[in-house]
């Protein structure tokens, strides 16, 4: 707006300045938009791991908690006097 009133080279030096500010600006926030999407969708999928990591951490620990009963034992036991 400088330049369409003062016509001088420092106006129009100016006004270009302050258009090509506002198009960075808003190159920045699309920027952080695409950002933030992208969080989210990683914070989805993340959310989907912990639920597949429960379980397996779960299943896990009964598996340790089996291993600890005595096992019977196999093969061919004599109960009487040879």
């Amino acid at each position: 707006m400088a330049a369409s009133v003062l016509n001088s080279p420092r106006a129009i030096e100016m006004s270009v300045f302050i258009v090509r500010a506002f198009v960075r600006l808003r190159e920045i926030l699309h920027f952080h938009k695409e950002l933030a999407d992208k969080i989210s969708e990683l914070e989805n999928k993340v959310g989907d791991h912990d639920a597949s990591i429960n379980t397996i951490i779960f299943t896990i620990k009964q598996l340790m908690s089996d291993s600890l009963k005595p096992s019977k034992r196999i093969g061919f036991r004599h109960e009487g006097k040879v």
